[in-house]
């Protein structure tokens, strides 16, 4: 492996994005691709193991670890706040959940002044990658690598609740990836036959005999080196010694909502006042770079019940953990092959709503926190999350050494309107569980407790028991105003040679779980540049000669 002779793309991040990209620009043999993650191979065995994501977040080989800041409207709790430290990324710690969001979403962000975004746009983006269990259709592909499947296990609590939602007013349906995903049913999961289907897996183990792709992992990037307003290279960490990569045509950033926008500010291309709070050359001034940020906050409400099994009692028991053992072995089946959230829901909070507004990730069991024991009684958790928050927070670094962790302030629940609607999905998900459906149950519920009952005792509720759902994006905001970090061909504004494709271009949070559109954006990604090199190659007139690259 040569790290002297310059590539013509780099790209920084092995997340969904990163992996994606790769895969789709070293198809191309005349070019030489190199791919950088920071963190390690994706080689541990919790990862494959669906449930394993128990044992994967809040571990320093699979995650970053990364905290919030204290967060006022969450009664000053500070979050643990998981982000993929592997080949993967996010895609080898999540939950595997399948999930496009809603048309209106992309047909926003073209009317945000983002052409080729819209949902008639990004679908075939979406189908492209995927390999559907329904093979090739209207909405799904069956020719990608991006392995969607039905799930393997269910529980009879979480088939009540879905008949609760009916009886509720909340119509069944099979399938959340059409364009309008309101309605009650099982996700569909990234899994291959019970074992998790990560983009590592998807994009890059399949191309890795390419001899024009370099894969690096364990490789810290500080920040890329911007000449004459054109990006040439990257800076970074390897084997204990620093090193300057070079890139002849493009560098893409694709570290993620936090890992971008740090990577750019280190670069001297962020908000004037913070970089020369913190002694970094101003390259290039871009208020935007940090802002915006948005995340999904999850409610989530546990009940107790009766007259019924649920993993809490089956993980809790030697003959249970044995019984969950043979039964993966067996079949890949049962409750190690779950994804963590099996039911989903998507409703709207009030009828004002033009369309779902609330999702929910309905849970055969139940737990303080992510990382902690199960609780060892019978319970499941009605976790539900308000999809287009109001509130927006920033990402910062708080220091030059890349070694030091961000400051990451989502800001949750400081826009009225999102306490609102946090009352109203919990007095929601009351109305759910009084169907009858779930009386044979008795259900009790647990948290928040229901002695709270007031406006105000609901608000407060919600800022206890409140917790992110792991989608933080917006970060690098695509658009054209003052506060925007890329155009809509995800080029940096200002920086010649440098694309930021990840969560982190979103203008507005995506109605759902953020792992697929994150890919979608990977695919655009590799058209953009495709079209790009086309037409840089159609002005040369077949003159194959690279520029040279300045010093560095």
């Amino acid at each position: 492996m040569s790290i002297e002779q310059p590539y013509d793309y780099i790209i920084v991040g092995a997340g969904p994005a990163g992996c994606l990209l790769a895969n789709r620009l070293s198809a191309d043999p005349a070019v030489r691709v190199l791919l950088l993650e920071a963190g390690g191979r994706d080689n541990y065995a919790w990862i494959h193991i669906p449930v394993g994501y128990l044992y994967c977040i809040g571990n320093p080989r699979t995650d970053w670890c990364f905290k919030t800041e204290s967060q006022p409207a969450l009664q000053g709790r500070s979050l643990n706040y998981p982000r993929g430290k592997v080949l993967g990324g996010c895609s080898s710690i999540n939950g595997m959940i399948y999930m496009r969001g809603q048309s209106a979403d992309y047909d926003s962000w073209e009317a945000q002044g983002n052409p080729g975004w819209g949902w008639k746009q990004v679908l075939p983006m979406f189908k492209r990658s995927q390999l559907h269990f329904s093979g090739n259709g209207e909405l799904h592909g069956g020719d990608g690598e991006w392995r969607v499947e039905q799930q393997r296990y269910r529980w009879p609590i979480l088939d009540a609740f879905r008949v609760a939602a009916a009886q509720s007013g909340i119509k069944s349906v099979e399938d959340f990836n059409g364009g309008d995903n309101e309605g009650c049913g099982y996700f569909h999961v990234n899994q291959r036959a019970g074992v998790r289907w990560n983009s590592a897996k998807a994009f890059l183990k399949p191309v890795l005999h390419r001899p024009n792709l370099t894969v690096m992992t364990d490789v810290r990037v500080d920040r890329v080196l911007v000449q004459n307003k054109r990006a040439v290279a990257v800076k970074a960490l390897w084997q204990g010694a620093q090193h300057s990569f070079k890139a002849r045509r493009e560098i893409i950033l694709s570290a993620g909502a936090i890992g971008s926008p740090s990577i750019l500010q280190r670069s001297g291309i962020g908000p004037r006042p913070l970089l020369e709070r913190l002694g970094i050359y101003v390259e290039h001034e871009l208020p935007g770079v940090g802002g915006n940020l948005q995340d999904h906050l999850q409610l989530r409400l546990v009940y107790q019940v009766t007259n019924t099994r649920t993993l809490n009692v089956v993980a809790n028991s030697l003959w249970g953990k044995f019984g969950m053992g043979v039964r993966y072995l067996y079949d890949r089946s049962g409750p190690l092959a779950m994804a963590p959230s099996q039911l989903g829901a998507f409703v709207r909070s009030g009828p004002e709503q033009a369309t779902a507004n609330l999702e929910y990730h309905v849970q055969p069991l139940s737990l303080d926190k992510f990382g902690e024991p199960l609780h060892r009684f019978p319970a499941f958790t009605a976790s539900v999350c308000n999809l287009r928050p109001k509130s927006r927070g920033r990402v910062d670094i708080r220091s030059a050494d890349p070694d030091v962790s961000p400051i990451i302030d989502p800001n949750y629940l400081s826009d009225p309107e999102d306490l609102r609607i946090a009352a109203q999905s919990i007095r929601l998900t009351r109305e759910i569980l009084a169907a009858p459906a779930l009386q044979r149950f008795s259900p009790v519920e647990y948290l928040p407790g229901a002695a709270l009952r007031t406006e105000e005792e609901l608000r407060d509720a919600a800022g206890r028991i409140g917790t992110t759902i792991f989608h933080p994006v917006g970060t690098c905001r695509m658009g054209h105003d003052a506060l925007a970090v890329v155009d809509a061909q995800l080029c940096v504004h200002g920086i010649a040679g440098l694309r930021v494709a990840d969560a982190s271009i979103m203008p507005t949070i995506t109605s759902g779980n953020t792992c697929s559109p994150t890919l979608m954006i990977g695919e655009m990604a590799a058209q953009f540049i495709r079209e790009h090199s086309e037409r840089e190659g159609a002005r040369s007139q077949g003159n194959i000669r690279e520029p040279a690259l300045p010093a560095i």
